[in-house]
């Protein structure tokens, strides 16, 4: 008969070689709370042979309890004969500063400095000690506060060069194992209370659950396999569909609105594009809700817009609000003077304009057009708003905004790459050129 700490090295060991690309050379941070799951870690990979260091995250909010934690944790490293290091932090600062949850504060302390020691102490990977039963709270909590079907895979083995070696296992199985070595952990007194949202999953809504199904952890598990699965089925036909329907171009993307309304999931694939530029699930309801009206319309993340333009929706950076001077002229074009005998030949490309030099007021710069702004189109006598010659060209709002503008002094001379003022044209009277050119990337 298997003892059950031989049982959980071999079903750890059976787990990460199926799950974990780590191999016996790769230096491991072990995130040791001294809690029972990270001490069962700690023991597990040293007994598996992995080159370890014990990390310890004080958060500063259980009093002694936490100075007690922090030693125990020292003394379980040293035991094991394993490096420890340590930190201390003012969590509910973080929180003030941040205004998040504690949960959320630790989360982020913890992560922030374990990957800032994983690199300092020369580790490849971050070992948590998250098992089976943490995975099966998480897919609750997901489906409590609203997911798609990622959110329902429960926690993924690997993430980044954060691994969880233990997600095989369950918490009984874990007692078990700490039982049979005789290894001793402390009891965060917190884990009873029932403030945090998982504490009140584990210490009220499971058992609940578990009085209708006594298998209700190994039955979530099974739906979370079920769905990783499904989950891989559709990341493989939202890739297709996204194909179908986006166009990228220079740091914008391009969504057509025909194509999105075709897809039989045209609202689940409009939400995979858009949270990558950081939009949120409660402005998803409002994009879809203008995609069949005017052009116009405007959504804000962080850093990109949205706008609808026409048929299409359109994904950019956000630009700088104090655009009024963006170059000097001479950072981004070739400008040239050239000397007129009357038989210079002028050039026909529009990102090559020519002008009467002696005519040219100074300085030349560049800038982002603003309402009102008025130019004399080359071939034209009188003056044009820059309104009303990207409407008759049907620029995108887009195209709109991003129009660069060549000025002299006050005057427009050039939509640059797009169209000349006729103000400063080159007649046979002229003596002096200005060859001006955008500069090749």
């Amino acid at each position: 008969m298997i003892a059950a700490e031989d049982n959980t090295i071999m079903q750890v060991k059976a787990f990460i070689d199926k799950e974990i690309p780590i191999n016996a050379r790769d230096k491991v941070l072990i995130g040791l709370s001294g809690g029972a799951d990270s001490v069962a870690l700690l023991s597990v990979m040293k007994r598996l042979k992995y080159d370890c260091i014990a990390a310890h995250c004080n958060f500063s909010l259980r009093g002694k309890e936490a100075i007690r934690d922090r030693n125990f944790a020292a003394e379980t490293a040293k035991t094991h004969n394993i490096p420890f290091i340590d930190v201390t932090f003012n969590t509910l600062e973080y929180v003030a500063a941040k205004n998040i949850s504690v949960e959320m504060a630790c989360r982020e302390l913890r992560y922030e400095w374990f990957e800032k020691e994983c690199l300092a102490q020369g580790c490849r990977y971050i070992a948590v000690a998250h098992h089976r039963d943490d995975s099966v709270e998480t897919l609750l909590i997901n489906l409590i506060r609203g997911t798609g079907i990622s959110g329902l895979t429960g926690i993924s083995p690997v993430n980044g060069n954060i691994i969880r070696p233990m997600l095989c296992l369950s918490r009984i199985e874990i007692e078990a194992y700490l039982s049979s070595r005789g290894l001793n952990f402390v009891t965060d007194s917190t884990n009873s209370e029932t403030v945090y949202v998982r504490n009140k999953v584990r210490n009220i809504l499971l058992p609940l659950m578990q009085s209708i199904n006594p298998a209700v952890y190994s039955s979530l598990e099974r739906t979370a396999a079920n769905l990783r699965d499904a989950e891989l089925l559709y990341r493989e036909a939202l890739k297709e569909a996204i194909n179908r329907i986006v166009t990228y171009d220079i740091g914008k993307v391009y969504i057509s609105v025909k194509s999105l309304i075709s897809e039989p999931a045209s609202r689940s694939v409009l939400y995979e594009i858009i949270k990558q530029y950081g939009f949120m699930p409660a402005q998803l309801d409002p994009i879809i809700a203008v995609l069949n009206k005017t052009s116009g319309l405007r959504f804000f993340s962080a850093t990109h817009r949205i706008v609808k333009d026409r048929e299409t929706l359109i994904i950019s950076p956000l630009l700088d609000e104090d655009d009024t001077i963006l170059h000097q002229a001479e950072d981004v074009l070739n400008i040239e003077y050239i000397d007129n005998e009357g038989d210079y030949e002028l050039g026909k490309d529009r990102t090559t304009v020519y002008f009467d030099a002696d005519k040219l007021k100074t300085p030349l710069y560049i800038r982002h057009w603003h309402n009102g702004d008025r130019f004399i189109p080359f071939g034209m006598s009188g003056s044009q708003k820059l309104s009303d010659y990207f409407n008759n060209h049907k620029f995108t709002l887009i195209q709109k905004e991003e129009a660069q503008l060549l000025l002299a002094g006050e005057d427009i001379i050039w939509i640059v790459g797009e169209r000349q003022s006729d103000k400063y044209k080159v007649v046979p009277a002229t003596k002096k050129i200005l060859k001006i050119s955008v500069k090749k990337i």
